[in-house]
């Protein structure tokens, strides 16, 4: 497994494209690998809750700053 997870900027993006965009970089990634999503749409962290549910990923971690959320998620096996 990569120590750096591989990180996706979607900064300034509405939903969907937040989690469209993740879905789009997890899918190229080796199964256990970590994703890093970063979004400042006040509405991610329930979208992004929501995709690792449907979509059997874990979320590991859920973070907020200043106006900004940053998500570590594990793809699924």
């Amino acid at each position: 497994m990569s120590e750096t997870p591989q990180t996706v900027d979607a900064s300034g993006l509405k939903c969907p494209l937040p989690v469209l965009k993740a879905r789009k970089a997890i899918k190229d990634l080796p199964s256990g690998e970590c994703l890093r999503v970063i979004s400042t749409d006040p509405a991610s962290p329930l979208d992004f809750q929501h995709f690792c549910n449907t979509s059997g990923h874990e979320l590991i971690e859920m973070v907020e700053g200043d106006g900004d959320f940053s998500f570590l998620i594990r793809k699924a096996s």
